[in-house]
């Protein structure tokens, strides 16, 4: 992979990551609406209409595909329903029971510096100082949007729980992205979180864990089964895939934040300046974590002069790793006009590994890497 190519692909997985938590954090708006209807029931037409509508995006090769799964991933598919979507929804359900709605939404906002901890650790190598700082500043950015509200030992620990459930979302999929891809992982586990919050429809509200919704609950629940789920996820797993979870899970500091720019326009929350603040460190946080500030002002920005330097080697900052620097007098790399008795020498270069994945980057296309030129005498 390039590095234009590999830039490109963070860009993207960066923005889709973004729109995933914008989304995520707009349907905190929908819940509002739906505060009469049957919470299981309204979780399992939400996920079972998602797997409808993802169905024929996926259907071909699907089957195929779902029986390559171990039993071992079988087991971490169905976690991820029941831990990182159920579970969350019903956690956050539980906490706002008896604590404010900001007490948990702060405890989620922390997801960021638990998964910036964990993911390296499960790779066997330390955290990165640039996500860990940058985690931390979304986490306070998100304390400072949503505020600390009224609360009791219940709703800290469902809070607790709610923030293990937006964790497990984040880490729990990582080995499933590789055989499944984003569209049929986000359609198999909206199945299965589907029958898993009708299970628990039926054990916990019995023959009324089902009703038909009104004009406002039907479009609230469109909302969340098509947008936040179907675009949301689809767009959150891609940007994993590109970016690993590790700097992913920086993005959900905007699902504070959407949420509280959104609330003013059904008339639960006012947007004001400690939330413009909080927005403010939240995208600092995000900026410094996926090292958008690194490659803008010191790559290409206001220092951009340092990309056409040289060190004192005179190896130019674009010289792949290996190559001999071009000195006055030796021939330099090899181009259209070479003349005749050069032989070209290529250089591999090593396939680079994505922060916080399995997956390795295709392999390079013939002629793909970059040759230099050497000269070596004809045969008499």
């Amino acid at each position: 992979m390039t590095r234009t190519s590999h830039e490109s692909s963070v860009v993207h997985g960066s923005l889709l990551a973004a729109l995933a938590c914008v989304l995520v954090g707009g349907s905190f708006t929908a819940n509002s609406v739906l505060g009469a209807y049957p919470y299981a029931g309204g979780q399992a037409l939400r996920y079972g209409l998602a797997a409808l509508v993802l169905l024929p995006l996926v259907a071909r090769g699907a089957a195929a595909r779902l029986r390559t799964l171990t039993r071992r991933l079988w087991l971490r598919l169905a976690l991820l329903a029941a831990v990182g979507m159920a579970g969350f929804n019903f956690a956050v359900l539980a906490a706002e029971r008896t604590a404010e709605p900001a007490v948990p939404g702060v405890l989620v906002g922390c997801a960021p510096v638990v998964v910036a901890v964990l993911v390296p650790l499960l790779d066997g190598r330390r955290p990165t100082r640039a996500v860990l700082y940058g985690a931390l500043l979304v986490a306070v950015g998100a304390f400072a949007v949503q505020g600390w509200g009224r609360t009791d030992a219940a709703g800290i620990a469902w809070s607790v729980a709610a923030l293990g459930g937006e964790v497990g979302f984040a880490v729990i999929a990582v080995p499933l992205l590789r055989p499944l891809g984003p569209k049929l992982l986000s359609a198999a586990s909206c199945a299965l979180a589907a029958v898993e919050s009708a299970a628990v429809g039926l054990l916990h509200d019995g023959t009324h864990w089902l009703r038909m919704p009104t004009a406002g609950e039907g479009a609230a629940l469109l909302w969340q089964a098509v947008v936040v789920t179907v675009v949301g996820f689809v767009c959150w797993y891609q940007g994993v895939q590109r970016i690993g979870a590790e700097r992913a899970t920086l993005f959900s500091g905007l699902i504070p934040v959407s949420a509280a720019l959104t609330a003013p326009l059904v008339g639960t929350g006012t947007y004001g300046a400690g939330q413009a603040a909080g927005s403010a460190l939240v995208g600092l946080g995000v900026a410094v974590g996926s090292g958008v500030l690194a490659r803008g002002v010191f790559g290409r920005g206001v220092l951009g002069r340092r990309t056409l330097a040289h060190d004192r080697s005179g190896r130019s900052p674009h010289t792949p790793a290996g190559a001999r620097p071009h000195t006055p007098g030796r021939p330099g790399p090899q181009t259209p006009d070479q003349p005749k008795g050069l032989r070209p020498r290529t250089i591999a270069q090593p396939a680079e590994r994505i922060p916080g994945t399995s997956e390795q980057p295709a392999e390079q296309p013939p002629g793909a890497s970059e040759q230099l030129a050497e000269p070596r005498p004809r045969n008499p």
